[in-house]
């Protein structure tokens, strides 16, 4: 699937919001120590993504992805659920450091576009159900995520057109459920991908 980097427009933004968002991600992560770890530099020997963002055009984006999963209270989810929605998909784990960070990028955007046909997953690769919930509480992520430790379904379903590669790795699902775009590691700056998920919204 051709790819290519991200556009300069949506460079432009980085340089005007990198403080406020570093202000925004120093209040909520003050007293984590894997993530003022991680921000300081210091991954404790930790390897992910550089942050590469892709985007696909509508004409290369393959099949529609399809996938079920477990949520943490046990029901089932599947892709269906979604169809006609825009669906960020964001794969994580508690002991992520860059997961930490961004995670409370994630639940802002989620609140701002909970009103425009955008729905927010999680993926848990690893973690048991109370750990997960655990990580959910102290960040106050309120979207739901499926724990694919056990099955893997939902991370394999994703690999066979965008490998996700790193953890963490976010994409964008478009409203035919064909990834439009991917980040690959820690998001770089929120306003990227608020621009991504835009773009993917404002498509017919």
């Amino acid at each position: 699937m051709p790819a290519y980097r991200l556009s300069s427009r949506l460079l432009l933004p980085i340089a005007a919001m990198a403080a406020a968002t570093a202000l925004v991600l120093t209040g909520c992560t003050a007293n984590d120590s894997l993530a003022t770890q991680y921000r300081s530099g210091n991954g404790q020997n930790y390897i992910a993504g550089d942050g590469t963002v892709s985007e696909y055009a509508a004409a290369n984006r393959g099949a529609p992805v399809s996938f079920t999963g477990t949520l943490q209270d046990g029901s089932t989810v599947s892709s269906a659920k979604y169809a006609g929605k825009v669906l960020v998909v964001n794969f994580w784990y508690a002991g992520c450091p860059p997961c930490r960070v961004e995670a409370p990028m994630l639940q802002s955007l989620s609140q701002k576009y909970a009103d425009r046909g955008v729905a927010f997953l999680g993926v848990n690769l690893y973690d048991s159900a109370q750990t997960a919930a655990s990580f959910e509480k102290d960040k106050g992520v309120t979207y739901p995520s499926v724990l694919d430790r056990d099955s893997g379904s939902v991370l394999l379903a994703f690999s066979k057109t965008v490998p996700p590669k790193a953890t963490p790795t976010t994409l964008v699902v478009d409203k035919k459920g064909r990834v439009a775009a991917r980040i690959l590691g820690a998001i770089p700056d929120k306003s990227i991908l608020d621009s991504l998920i835009s773009d993917a919204v404002d498509e017919h």
